[in-house]
């Protein structure tokens, strides 16, 4: 199979600028600090909507850091069907597999909404893990959660009906139970990118939205607000 490869979106550097200013995990690490008492230059790149931050067959030689907006991670079968396989939002890092000897991407990392995000290659990396062991174990935690998080969310996917795929899928972009107590709002998410995170056609979306809405799960006001309620529909066995 032949590697595809992308070329490289602008990007401008980062040594002690503000661009991370406002980022932190959801376990409260300072990743700009921590980039500036290293001397780590990182990059920050811009994406828009449906936007590939990379592809499957890229080289594997940084970690992205998500510093605001969403992320689908996803992998595509010979008949072209594609399956998400976990959906980033801001504070979440990945492409980390780089770090485990994987040379190419084996999988497609892309923009749902208007995305920032900072690059940090490998070598630069794999100093800050050895350098700063708070920091090591934190991401380490963080990576764990975010791992069951997507094992629960596939597993949800392959067993679970239309509607609770639907109901895990806003309440991951909403970042429920990170930000704060229900109602969460998300931004305007397009019903093309919410039909491809659940495996629905566009009838069978307006359909459990309209049933959504009616029910007073969500309403929409500026985006899509989330009542707290659906976490009963995600959670029902």
């Amino acid at each position: 199979m032949a590697w595809v490869h992308r070329s490289e979106p602008s990007t401008k550097t980062l040594a002690s600028s503000s661009a991370l200013k406002s980022s932190k995990t959801k376990f409260e690490f300072d990743a700009q600090a921590i980039l500036e008492s290293t001397g780590v230059l990182a990059r920050i790149a811009k994406y828009g909507r449906k936007e590939a931050v990379f592809v499957r067959g890229d080289v594997s030689d940084s970690v992205m850091f998500l510093q605001s907006g969403h992320v689908k991670i996803s992998v595509g079968s010979k008949t072209g069907k594609e399956l998400v396989v976990a959906i980033l939002g801001a504070g979440d890092f990945f492409g980390e597999a780089c770090l485990s000897g994987q040379t190419h991407r084996m999988a497609t990392a892309s923009a749902i909404t208007p995305s920032t995000v900072i690059i940090i290659e490998k070598a630069d990396m794999i100093r800050l893990l050895r350098s700063k062991h708070e920091f090591t174990d934190q991401f380490f935690a963080h990576m764990m959660v975010r791992n069951i998080r997507v094992e629960q969310d596939l597993i949800g996917q392959l067993f679970s009906p239309t509607e609770k795929r639907l109901a895990r899928a806003l309440l991951l972009l909403a970042r429920y139970g990170m930000e704060g107590a229900a109602p969460w709002v998300i931004p305007k998410v397009s019903q093309d990118s919410l039909g491809e995170m659940i495996g629905a056609t566009p009838a069978q979306l307006n359909l459990l939205m309209r049933q959504f809405k009616k029910l007073g799960f969500i309403k929409y006001n500026d985006g899509i607000e989330i009542h707290g309620s659906l976490l009963n529909v995600a959670l029902h066995e």
